[in-house]
C-alpha cells in the first residue's frame, strides 16, 4: 500500500512533497481534491494522508471528518497557508494527527510525516460525528463565532503568522477535549485572558460560565469572599448571603489572573478547593461541591517565588499540570502589520474618525520597536495616532515619542542611563556617561559589594529596588498621572496600584 497520501490542489505543494516523500524512501500518492481521495480509499489504504485544508469542492476538514469516521487507521495531518485558531481547533477536535502552517519548512515537514507513519500501528480510537460531515460555519470563519466571542482583542488573537503562536493554537487545539488544569504564562499584555476564553470555548464546557478574577486587583481582604462567597452576618456588612466566584463558575471555567499575587493565607484553601472540590463559604456550616475547571495566568516566574517561600510549592503543582508560554510581541513581529491595521481600523471605528494608513517608514518604525507592554501596548499606540496623528497618512515622525525615542531599549541592546540631550553627572567628575556601561558598572560592582558581603535573597531586594526606582521615575515623568505612567512602562494600571502599594509609593 501508499505509505503517504497528498491532498491539494495546489501542483507546486504536491510536487514538492512528492520529491520529499521519494528522498527518504516513502511511497507517495497525490490528489487534486478531497473526492478523488475517497474513491481512492475504495481500494487501497495510507499510513498517513496530508491534507489541504481550503479546497474546492470538499475541503479538507469535510474530508477529515469522513476518514475519521470510516477508516480512524490512518493518521491526517492537516496544512493550511491560513494560519487562524479556529481552523487549528477545529482540525484536532476532529481527529487531527497534527498540523502544518503553509509555508512550512520542509525537513520538519517531512519529520513530522516519518513519525506518523512509524506510529500508525497504534490504531486510534474513532472520533464521534454527527451524521452530517458539514462543518459548521464556525469552524473556517472566524467571523461566525457567537457575539460574546467577537471584539478586537478576540479578532487580534484568531489569526497569527508567528510560528509561536502556531504552538499556542495547537495547545488549546490539543486542549479541546480535556479538562485539564492551565497555567498561562507570559508578559503583561500578551493576551493571557484571551487565551484563557479561547480554551473555555473550544472545550465541552463552552455552554457554562467563563468567571474571570484578577488576584492582584482585589484587597487580601476581600479576596477570600469573592472567590468563595460568604453567608449572611458573616462579617460586619455581609447583610445577605452571597455566592462566590466557584459557584458562579460552576459547570464552566474559572480564570485566575495573576495567581502569583494571591495571598499565601489563601492558597491553602485554594489548594484544598482544587483537590475535592469542596468548600465553605465564609460563615458557612455547609460544604458546596463544585465541578469546575481551573485555569489560572501569571507574568511571575513562580517557580522563583516557590524558592522564595512566597508561593506553596503543592499549589504550583496543582497548577502546572499544563502550562501555555505566549510570546511577547517582540518575538512575534511578523504579526505587527496585521494587528496595527486591525487596531487602527477599530479606533477609527470607535472615534468616528478617518481610518489612519501606515506608510512604510511608519511601519518599519513600529516594528523595530520593542513593545515591553506587547499587543494591548501596540493597541494604545494605535489608539493615539488615531487622536494625534496630523494626517489619514501616517509617516514615521508622526509616531508617539516613546517609538521616536534613541535610548527605547531593542532586543539585544543595553540600557542607556539618559534621554536624548539630558546629562547625567559622572561618579568621578561631573562629566556624563556615554552608553549604557554607565550604570551597568555601577550595578555590577554593587552587586559584587552584597555578594560579598553574603547578603541573602539578593535577587529579590534588588528587583524591589530596581521596580520602586523604575515607577517612582515614571510618576514624576508624567506628574502623577498613573494611566500614562503605566502605559509608558507597559505594566496594566491595577498592576501599577497595586506595585505603588507594596513598594510604599501611595503617597507620592
Amino acid at each position: 500500500m501508499s505509505a503517504v497520501w497528498i491532498v491539494d490542489d495546489d501542483q507546486s505543494i504536491r510536487w514538492v512533497l512528492e520529491k520529499a516523500m521519494g528522498r527518504v524512501s516513502l511511497p507517495v500518492r497525490s490528489f487534486a481534491s478531497g473526492d478523488e481521495a475517497l474513491l481512492a480509499l475504495q481500494g487501497a489504504r495510507p499510513s498517513v494522508l496530508v491534507t489541504d485544508i481550503r479546497m474546492p469542492g470538499r475541503d479538507g476538514l469535510s474530508l477529515l471528518n469522513r476518514i475519521r469516521k470510516d477508516y480512524p487507521e490512518i493518521a491526517v495531518i492537516v496544512m493550511t497557508a491560513f494560519s487562524d485558531l479556529s481552523s487549528t481547533v477545529a482540525a484536532f477536535q476532529r481527529g487531527a494527527y497534527d498540523y502544518l502552517t503553509k509555508p512550512f519548512d520542509i525537513d520538519a515537514a517531512v519529520a513530522l510525516i516519518q513519525r506518523a507513519v512509524n506510529e500508525h500501528g497504534q490504531k486510534a480510537p474513532p472520533v464521534p460525528q454527527a451524521e452530517d460531515d458539514t462543518l459548521p460555519e464556525s469552524a473556517l470563519n472566524p467571523e461566525a463565532y457567537p457575539a460574546a466571542t467577537q471584539g478586537i482583542a478576540k479578532k487580534a488573537l484568531l489569526q497569527s503568522a508567528s510560528p509561536a503562536m502556531q504552538d499556542v493554537y495547537r495547545a488549546i487545539g490539543r486542549l479541546a477535549g480535556s479538562s485539564a488544569t492551565v497555567l498561562i504564562t507570559g508578559e503583561s499584555g500578551t493576551g493571557k485572558e484571551l487565551v484563557a476564553r479561547a480554551l473555555h470555548e473550544h472545550s465541552a464546557r463552552a455552554k457554562g460560565p467563563f468567571v474571570a478574577l484578577n488576584a492582584a486587583a482585589i484587597p487580601k481582604d476581600l479576596l477570600e469572599a469573592e472567590l468563595f462567597g460568604h453567608e449572611r452576618g458573616a462579617f460586619t456588612g455581609a447583610a445577605q448571603s452571597r455566592r462566590g466566584r466557584f459557584e458562579e463558575a460552576d459547570g464552566g471555567t474559572l480564570f485566575l489572573d495573576e495567581i502569583g499575587d494571591m495571598p499565601f493565607e489563601l492558597q491553602t484553601r485554594l489548594l484544598r478547593v482544587l483537590a475535592d472540590g469542596c468548600f465553605y463559604r465564609i460563615g458557612g456550616s455547609q460544604a458546596v461541591k463544585v465541578d469546575v475547571r481551573i485555569v489560572t495566568a501569571t507574568h511571575q516566574p513562580l517557580e522563583q517565588r516557590v524558592a522564595q517561600g512566597q508561593f506553596r510549592e503543592d499549589l504550583f503543582h496543582r497548577l502546572n499540570v499544563i502550562r501555555l508560554r505566549l510570546p511577547a510581541l517582540r518575538d512575534r513581529k511578523e504579526d505587527i502589520p496585521a494587528l496595527a491595521r486591525l487596531f487602527l481600523q477599530n479606533s477609527a471605528g470607535s472615534l468616528g474618525v478617518p481610518v489612519r494608513i501606515l506608510e512604510d517608514d511608519a511601519m518599519r518604525a513600529l516594528q523595530a520597536f520593542d513593545y515591553p507592554g506587547n499587543v494591548r501596548q501596540l493597541e494604545n499606540i494605535c489608539q493615539w495616532l488615531s487622536v494625534m496623528a496630523p494626517s489619514q497618512r501616517v509617516h514615521a515622525r508622526d509616531l508617539p515619542p516613546e517609538v521616536l525615542e534613541k535610548d527605547v531599549r531593542q532586543p539585544g541592546e543595553p540600557f542607556s542611563d539618559a534621554a536624548p540631550g539630558a546629562t547625567a553627572a559622572g561618579a568621578a567628575g561631573g562629566e556624563p556617561e556615554q552608553g549604557g556601561a554607565g550604570w551597568l558598572a555601577l550595578l555590577e560592582e554593587d552587586v559584587s559589594g552584597r555578594l560579598a558581603c553574603n547578603e541573602p535573597a539578593l535577587m529579590s531586594s534588588m528587583l524591589r529596588d530596581f521596580e520602586k526606582v523604575l515607577i517612582a521615575a515614571a510618576l514624576r515623568h508624567t506628574h502623577g498621572r498613573r494611566a500614562e505612567a503605566a502605559m509608558r512602562l507597559g505594566i496594566g494600571r491595577n498592576t501599577l496600584t497595586r506595585k505603588c502599594a507594596e513598594l510604599g509609593l501611595d503617597d507620592r
